[in-house]
């Protein structure tokens, strides 16, 4: 466990024949007693860990503490001068891409107002850590972050051992409790971790453990963050999950608050304990629905246009005879000789669209089969899970929608020469439709890129660009149909 993990290391470090050397035996000893081994004080890993409530341990001993840390600045001072040394310390650990650790929102004042109320009622905290909990919270409000957390993570080491104790019906546990252990030592099954649930499970997982992530409690602890640069958008999760945690396991007369608090964190309370996938699947899944509605309009407009040998009559943007479709209109030969600039200009837009729609339908099958295997070998963060959902959601009408694109560009090039039969204005709308056409396939590569994922994004993005192909079909200005209405008004 953890704490087994530091007490082997504050031992180790403490016995070191390196640092006796430096400091003296007599203060090695001397830390020793105080933040050493358990037969000791071991103010270290009691106050890390939430054993000790406010008042427990004497002022004496911080004070003591404070002297002792600023005489081993001293020795170690005279130590470097006298072996002409230079101490080079060790970089702070920097966080990146915050961005992916995003689960709850920006806490406002509102927020943490109601929270103070449910730390004094919430059966998730002990009431003689109170003190402890309203200074977290006064802490985050002054924007102190890293006391807030070093204060918080404590505390919620605390609550989770209280409920190991009440669910396993096992009060004498309480110093003890190996909170996410999967068996008791009788072994039957934990009972916290099915109260817990598998999300929040996951965000513990990924702040503290997650060997990429950032692992807050392990640096903290060790000193190799700086506090004064502390980063707000991790001490706003790690407070938001405290507040979550204390809505969950609040008494039944609390409703009323609860209800705030639920509604100031809608979505993100339930995504932790209440239908995480159900909720994200049927978000995508209306907005896929509209798509797809859309797409089956478009088509049904266009089926007149096409070859009808090579049509299904109920959804050909799907049907296996859209590649035989497409297949036949690549082989109608179209003139490239002598080609008028308007034909041109036409010609190198659609190739770029149709280069943009290939690099995401690229992208799109690496990322998949990449998390997929993840997924199987269960090395996604909780984030990432969440992400590659959405991408199995949004896949399902991505496909569809760069096969329309496809067809529409197909449709066009091999009826590209009725370009010139438009006048000046309707030939420059038509060429800035394209082009808006061109702009949304290659957002659709940033957005799909490994780096960004963003699939809602794309989702929204995607029905922009379907309303502007509906309304451009409608008004029959695709050039497919200028050919037919041209070769009809010969006919007549």
């Amino acid at each position: 466990s953890f704490l087994t993990y530091c007490l082997n290391f504050n031992l180790d470090l403490l016995a070191s024949e390196q640092l006796a050397d430096v400091f003296g035996q007599a203060v090695m000893n001397l830390l020793r007693v105080f933040i050493g081994s358990p037969y000791g004080l071991n103010l270290r890993n009691v106050l890390w860990h939430g054993f000790a409530s406010p008042q427990e341990i004497p002022a004496k001993y911080c004070a003591m503490l404070l002297f002792l840390t600023a005489g081993l600045g001293q020795l170690l001072q005279t130590y470097l001068l006298q072996n002409k040394c230079v101490l080079v310390h060790r970089p702070y650990v920097i966080f990146i891409s915050l961005e992916e650790l995003d689960v709850f929102p920006v806490l406002n004042n509102e927020t943490l107002s109601m929270a103070e109320e449910l730390v004094k009622l919430s059966s998730f905290v002990l009431k003689t850590m109170l003190p402890f909990w309203m200074a977290a919270l006064t802490a985050y409000k002054q924007s102190r972050y890293a006391d807030s957390v070093i204060l918080l993570l404590p505390q919620l080491e605390v609550g989770l051992r209280l409920l190991f104790t009440i669910n396993n019906k096992c009060p004498n546990r309480l110093l003890t409790a190996e909170m996410l252990a999967k068996h008791l030592d009788n072994e039957e099954v934990n009972q916290l971790l099915v109260v817990l649930e598998e999300p929040a499970l996951d965000f513990l997982w990924d702040f503290l453990n997650h060997q990429e992530g950032p692992r807050i409690r392990d640096r903290l602890s060790h000193g190799e963050i700086n506090l004064e640069t502390f980063p707000r958008e991790i001490a706003n999760q790690i407070v938001g999950f405290a507040i979550t945690l204390l809505c969950r396991f609040s008494d039944e007369d609390m409703f009323s608050l609860k209800v705030g608090t639920n509604i100031l964190f809608s979505e993100y309370f339930f995504l932790l304990f209440c239908i995480p996938n159900i909720i994200l699947v049927l978000e995508v899944n209306d907005e896929a629905n509209t798509s797809t509605l859309m797409i089956s309009e478009i088509v049904s407009q266009w089926k007149q246009y096409m070859p009808q040998n090579c049509c299904s009559s109920d959804d050909p943007i799907h049907s296996v005879l859209a590649e035989r479709l497409l297949v036949e209109l690549c082989d109608i030969r179209i003139c490239t000789l002598y080609s008028p600039r308007p034909v041109l200009e036409v010609v190198v837009v659609l190739r770029k669209i149709s280069s943009q729609c290939h690099q995401v339908s690229q992208q799109v099958t690496a990322s998949a089969g990449l998390r997929y295997t993840q997924w199987v070998n269960k090395t996604l963060r909780s984030r990432q899970r969440h992400n590659y959902l959405r991408m199995l959601n949004s896949i399902k009408f991505l496909s569809p929608v760069l096969r329309l694109i496809l067809l529409l560009v197909t449709l066009e090039l091999v009826n590209v020469h009725s370009v010139c039969k438009k006048n000046p204005f309707a030939y420059q709308q038509y060429l800035k439709f394209l082009k808006s056409v061109l702009q949304y396939t290659e957002n659709l590569v940033t957005y799909t890129s490994p780096e960004k994922n963003k699939w809602d994004e794309t989702m929204k993005l995607t029905n922009k660009a379907l309303i502007k192909i509906r309304k451009i079909s409608d008004r029959k200005l695709t050039l497919i149909m200028l050919f037919v209405k041209s070769t009809e008004k010969y006919l007549l």
